[in-house]
């Protein structure tokens, strides 16, 4: 009886001193899988490419119209009916249109190597590789005053970004 009663009392002594060294553990989170990873940077991925198809239809869109226009002015000074004022807003307009696809290239240059950079990515730059060089076909032809081809050269461009996009669900 003396052994159990030591041994009851070694144990109630013992035993509250383990637990009261016992903190609260801290929860870790569980560690990203490489699949989760994969989706948030295919989601990135296809947002960018979201991003330059609508910054493209909206170019495109208002592209129609200011071709239009300098073409109607480019006609209008072929006649002689154009107002010296009107030529140089006209040549402002052509600076500004060449600029603005320029820009629009080197974005596309940017989402490119942003694709052939990313192992997560590569898979999907065999479609996406040469858009960037649409938009430099597109820039050449405005170079060249004709604005109405790069218009439809970019429209291809927005046409493989589309297929990239497809392929990214």
């Amino acid at each position: 009886m003396k052994r159990t009663t030591l041994f009851l009392l070694v144990a109630t002594i013992l035993i509250p001193s383990t637990t009261l060294g016992q903190t609260r553990g801290r929860r870790t989170p569980p560690p990203r899988s490489t699949a989760t990873s994969l989706a948030d940077k295919r989601t990135v991925g296809a947002g960018r490419v979201a991003e330059q198809i609508k910054t493209l239809t909206r170019f495109i869109y208002v592209l129609g119209g200011v071709a239009k226009g300098l073409e109607g002015v480019d006609d209008a000074a072929r006649r002689n009916e154009a107002s010296p004022a009107i030529m140089e807003q006209a040549k402002q307009n052509k600076v500004t249109v060449r600029t603005s696809i320029r820009k629009v290239r080197e974005g596309l240059d940017q989402l490119e190597s942003e694709f052939s950079s990313s192992m997560e990515l590569r898979r999907y730059y065999t479609r996406l590789a040469g858009v960037a060089s649409g938009a430099a076909a597109a820039e050449e032809q405005a170079a060249n005053n004709q604005f109405d081809r790069a218009g439809r050269s970019l429209i291809d461009v927005v046409n493989r970004l589309t297929d990239v996009l497809l392929e990214m669900r």
